[in-house]
This record gives structure tokens, sequence and C-alpha cells, in this order.
């Protein structure tokens, strides 16, 4: 393939992926990282890039998306009031301290281990949002002291190692423990936030062997996937929200998660065989 081809093959991938994430988004207000990373994956794979850095590649990139993402809808949020600033802060520490440790450990680890590992938590991420119910409880305010620091610095850790925002770990923590479901939402926005940022600055301080990143990787971060996507992602958001009025929330949260599910359950056969 020439280089050409290769970067008009990638663009094309990477437009699809990225207006795909934005209806996603639009649709069930989940954050792009749980459905880019294997997009990114499978597209660069295709590509002949299936190495034992990829999926390094894949979340970096990811997380670099939520950055942008992340900023706006917690502008949003804010706007409304939604966003919880007390949680914000308190968790703001933990959170970070994770995603560093995030990095380091992800910097040490190679494609297989870290597909097994996105498909293992994106399962238990599925699941929740197919079976889980609005009345479950773990208390009724949230956790502060050495609990709230462990449980701050386990969403960071455990979202840098799926490439994702603060969204699939943080909404479920918060509703379980009293908060609204639309306040949880927009306070995960900022976990998100938390999560991207020294992460990314890590990633891309992260050199790679010559020859097994796409076109333009600067340390681990794909730059024209984070830009296509980007771009994609906000055209297309509009449609999804637009979508999601017609439907009801619950049915496409569990749709969702089926789809999560096939998904989680494909990355875990890939690293498998």
């Amino acid at each position: 393939m020439t280089d050409t081809t290769l970067l008009l093959a990638m663009g094309a991938m990477l437009m699809g992926i990225g207006a795909f994430a934005g209806v996603l988004a639009g649709l069930l207000g989940v954050g792009g990282g749980i459905v880019l990373v294997p997009a990114f994956f499978y597209a660069f794979a295709a590509l002949g890039y299936e190495t034992p850095q990829l999926m390094q590649i894949c979340l970096a990139t990811s997380l670099a998306t939520i950055i942008v993402t992340s900023a706006r809808s917690v502008l949003s949020h804010n706007r409304k009031g939604a966003v919880d600033w007390a949680v914000l802060r308190g968790w703001a520490p933990g959170i970070a301290l994770g995603a560093i440790l995030g990095v380091l450990v992800v910097a040490q680890l190679r494609t297989v281990t870290l597909q097994l590992i996105f498909g293992f938590l994106a399962l238990g991420v599925s699941l929740y949002m197919v079976l889980g119910r609005s009345d479950w409880r773990l208390g009724e305010t949230m956790p502060g002291g050495i609990v709230r620091g462990a449980a701050s610095s386990v969403v960071g850790f455990l979202s840098v190692l799926m490439g994702i925002g603060g969204g699939s770990f943080g909404v479920p923590i918060m509703t379980l423990h009293g908060v609204p479901i639309h306040r949880a939402v927009a306070t995960a926005a900022g976990f998100g936030l938390l999560i991207a940022l020294p992460s990314v600055m890590g990633f891309l301080l992260t050199p790679l062997p010559v020859g097994v990143a796409p076109p333009m990787t600067l340390g681990s971060v794909n730059l024209p996937a984070f830009l296509i996507v980007i771009a994609m992602t906000l055209l297309t958001a509009p449609i999804g929200a637009a979508l999601a009025h017609r439907t009801k929330p619950a049915r496409l949260k569990r749709v969702f998660g089926a789809f999560l599910i096939l998904v989680a359950l494909n990355m875990l056969r890939k690293a498998l065989i």
C-alpha cells in the first residue's frame, strides 16, 4: 500500500469511526472511548499496524479525544448548574494520581494483555448497563476519607487502562450513592477531563519503536485520528441527540449494553486466539 493510499484509507476509516462515535455520544450520553478504542484497534490492524504497541496507541488517542469532548460537556452542564463541584474537587487528586499510574502500567504492557484487560472491564461495564437498576444503593452520600481516595484512584487507573473518560465508572459510583442521574452524568464529565489531561501528557512523552505506529503519531497519540474523530463527533452528535428524544433512555442503555457485550467478547476472542 503506497503512502497516499494508506493515508486515504486511514482517513476514510477514521471519518466513519468519528461519525459513529458522535451519534452514540449524542444518543446515549456516553463517552466515545469505550467505542473508539476497539474501533481504532480494528482500523489500524486492518492497515497493517497490529503490533505489540497498538493498544497503547488506541488508548492514548482515545484519551486525547476525551480532553475535548469532556471539556465541552462540562461547560454545557455547568451552564445548567448540574455539575457537583464539591464532588469533583474532592475526587480530583485521586483520579489524577490513578491516571498517571495507569500510563506507567500501560507503557509496560503489550497489546494482548491490554486487549484482555479492556475486554473484561468492558464486559463488566456492559453487564451493569444491561442489568443495573436505578434503585440500587451502596449509601446515601458519596464516600469520603480513605474510601474516597482509594475509589477515585481506582477510577482514574482503570479508565486509562480502557482509554475511556469518567462516565463508565463515575456515573455508577455516584448513582449508587444517591446522586441524581443527571447530576452524576454532568459531574462524571469532569472526571473525564481529570483522567485525560495527565494521561495524555504522559502518553505524548512515551516514545515508541520506529515503524510500529500509524503515520503522524506523536508519542503514543495518533494526530490524524484525534483531529478527524473530534471533527466528526462535533458534526454527528446532534443527530444522535435528536434520535434520543424519540426513544426511551432505559431501552437505549440496554441495547447499547448488549452491543458492548459483543464488542468486549470479540476483543477477548482476538486476544486469546
